[in-house]
């Protein structure tokens, strides 16, 4: 869940009905390319020869073709009048503007993000649990591909149901994860807890998106979603450190328990976060929408 100009973009251009559908399947087609490029490269491989140069050259056109689609086809929403101009974003004062909320989400999604270290611990448990090493990059093509198909549909049903049942459901998915492979001796317990991995982001990381999108003044979305990628960024860095540790030590299935904790954690700040949400919208309807 990276790129700050991208979301505030998605958050501009989505209906605030649609928002969860847009960011989840802005997730899904960004998925799709994770999995499909490695595909992708290893038949170009195979089809030139294991030649590196003529692949790069075939990873060209997309480029290309995004940039171009960047300059003729996408456009910025036009800027409404009305909007409070922002001189300084990164100052203590418009910081301030983002709101006890927002740092909830923040808060909420470190917690997660400490939960969920590297999809790079995923590879190496199946390794340690036997799989050939030809077919591990199969662990990262099941796993997106179950991402891909869930994060679309699940942004649409959080934009009727709620986004924040439907994080704790992510956080539930992430603990059964974590536990079996914690547990995980063969390819049973290993391809579920990696499958379900994979449902886990579908369940959150549109979400969290949609989530920070709606609890900060238009003006500063690209602030927020450049200060809850930091965040989270160092976050990630600092779990995959630990989980190292924990591996290092005390072996594979203790990195999964901490993740499994974590996510415990995360929960708990999510009851905490639904309460402020609830609290904001009742006085969001008393006060008339003001």
């Amino acid at each position: 869940m990276r790129g700050a100009p991208r979301d505030a973009l998605v958050a501009d251009l989505a209906p605030p009905t649609l928002r969860g559908a847009a960011f989840g399947l802005r997730q899904s087609l960004d998925t799709v390319g994770a999995f499909l490029g490695p595909l992708l490269a290893i038949g170009l491989m195979w089809l030139f020869a294991d030649n590196l140069r003529n692949v790069f050259w075939v990873a060209v056109i997309p480029a290309f073709l995004s940039l171009a689609l960047i300059l003729f086809v996408v456009h910025e929403p036009a800027r409404p009048a009305n909007r409070r101009a922002v001189r300084n974003p990164l100052s203590r004062a418009e910081l301030r503007h983002l709101g006890s909320i927002y740092w909830w989400v923040v808060a909420v999604a470190t917690l997660f993000t400490m939960a969920r270290f590297s999809e790079a611990f995923l590879i190496l448990r199946a390794e340690e649990t036997g799989v050939p090493i030809m077919l591990v990059p199969l662990v990262f093509v099941g796993m997106n591909a179950v991402y891909a198909l869930s994060a679309y549909p699940v942004g649409a049903l959080s934009d009727r149901i709620g986004r924040v049942e439907l994080l704790g459901l992510g956080l539930a998915t992430l603990i059964v994860a974590d536990l079996f492979l914690a547990f995980a001796q063969g390819y049973v317990l290993l391809s579920a807890g990696i499958l379900i991995w994979g449902l886990h982001m579908g369940l959150t990381q549109g979400l969290l998106s949609a989530l920070v999108a709606e609890t900060v003044p238009e003006e500063l979305r690209g602030t927020a979603f450049g200060m809850f990628n930091l965040v989270t960024g160092v976050a990630l860095l600092a779990a995959s450190v630990l989980a190292g540790v924990l591996w290092q030590e005390f072996g594979a299935s203790w990195s999964f328990f901490a993740g499994a904790g974590f996510a415990g954690l995360a929960a708990l700040g999510l009851l905490r976060l639904r309460g402020r949400l609830n609290h904001h919208a009742k006085a969001m309807r008393d006060g008339g929408g003001a």
